[in-house]
């Protein structure tokens, strides 16, 4: 056992580091994230159905989306563009594990994107 007392982080230090941090790279970190997020609970991982869940997978894809559409004209095309072309291809995992399939233009994200079809 240590006699070393626990170590605080320095909330000052990590303040400085987020506000140097540019907004378009804040908001792509977390428009990536939600993308792994959604694949995880999409079941597309190597570990397959084990962390599958669709109604996860369809709040993760929706929030997703909603960034997008939010921030599109913020982030430029050059990042803009990749992030929709992942968000399509989850839109379109989630019809495709989905049993009962939604209507066109009723799935996750589909209120910001419009229908996805295939």
């Amino acid at each position: 056992m240590s006699d070393t007392p626990p170590q605080n982080p320095d909330y000052d230090t990590m303040t400085r580091d987020i506000a140097e941090v540019p907004a378009v790279e804040v908001i792509v970190t977390v428009a990536v994230n939600l993308m792994s997020a959604a694949a995880v609970k999409l079941g597309l991982t190597e570990e397959g159905d084990e962390h599958k869940d669709l109604d996860e997978a369809r709040k993760l894809v929706t929030a997703l989306a909603g960034l997008l559409d939010a921030s599109t004209t913020e982030i430029s095309s050059f990042h803009a563009a990749p992030l929709r072309d992942g968000l399509k291809s989850l839109q379109l995992a989630f019809r495709e594990a989905s049993l009962v399939p939604d209507e066109p233009g009723q799935g996750p994200g589909e209120k910001y994107t419009g229908p996805v079809y295939g």
